[in-house]
């Protein structure tokens, strides 16, 4: 599929709501307005029940699998958008899933101006998309911030220069597994992207275009690189470490 063709079917014939209006993208009920797409899966097949809703939340769990076998697994909110605000709130907790790879421990995050992810491969492992990183801390005193920005298959600019690193630090405090977390994301199509945790501003960068490394058995008729990411869908992450969601809020801030 040619990409022009590819974002073109990316946009809603109506928008989920108006400029200004919350909405819940999780309706603490099921999964009903989301898609599943797992590494060596097909899109819409919920391996293991990796997602599943319980008490309100949505979960992320691994019960079901034996070894991980790298079964990266995104949870895509069904239409895509452009110029948002998103607040999520999470939290870590159990323990890493056998044989995820240990960079995985305490570490999911939420993805967003990704492809559609009916465009995915079954042999893709992560989607295009830039990612909001969420980590909590390892428990031996050292700072583990939170919010960071990670980059599959995408570059962005930071401080007025491409940033050649996969992944990006924010600011933010270390917070512990089981905590609650707010974490807030402000997306200006491919201007300005701002990254926010319980309230402080504490990353900002700008321009996510197609690009870099990471992602791997994509459509190569969809790589495209320096192809600016304008739009695009929502999902959360899973990679082997057990995480609960409770809240998915957006205000869609499209004109």
């Amino acid at each position: 599929m040619a990409l022009s063709l590819l974002f073109a079917t990316c946009k809603p014939s109506t928008p989920a709501t108006e400029e200004g209006e919350w909405i819940s993208l999780f309706n603490g009920k099921d999964l009903n307005d989301w898609i599943v797409k797992i590494h060596h899966h097909d899109v819409d097949v919920n391996f293991g029940n990796t997602f599943r809703v319980e008490d309100g939340m949505i979960k992320v769990r691994y019960d079901q699998y034996g070894d991980f076998q790298d079964q990266f697994a995104h949870l895509y909110y069904k239409q895509p958008f452009s110029h948002f605000h998103l607040v999520v709130e999470y939290r870590f907790t159990g323990e890493l899933q056998r044989g995820a790879p240990d960079y995985t421990v305490l570490n999911s995050g939420v993805m967003y101006h990704a492809l559609d992810p009916h465009t995915m491969l079954k042999e893709q492992d992560w989607p295009i998309s830039v990612e909001m990183q969420f980590l909590a801390g390892l428990g031996d005193g050292q700072p583990r911030p939170t919010g960071n920005m990670c980059s599959p298959g995408t570059d962005i600019v930071y401080n007025g220069t491409l940033y050649d690193g996969h992944c990006l630090n924010s600011t933010s405090k270390t917070y512990d597994r089981d905590a609650w977390v707010r974490a807030e994301l402000i997306v200006l199509g491919d201007s300005l992207i701002t990254h926010i945790i319980e309230g402080d501003t504490v990353l900002q960068y700008t321009h996510p275009t197609i690009g870099g490394g990471v992602v791997h058995g994509y459509d190569s008729t969809v790589w495209k690189p320096g192809t600016p990411l304008k739009e695009g869908f929502i999902a959360l992450q899973s990679e082997g470490q057990p995480i609960d969601f409770r809240k998915v809020e957006l205000r869609n801030l499209a004109k």
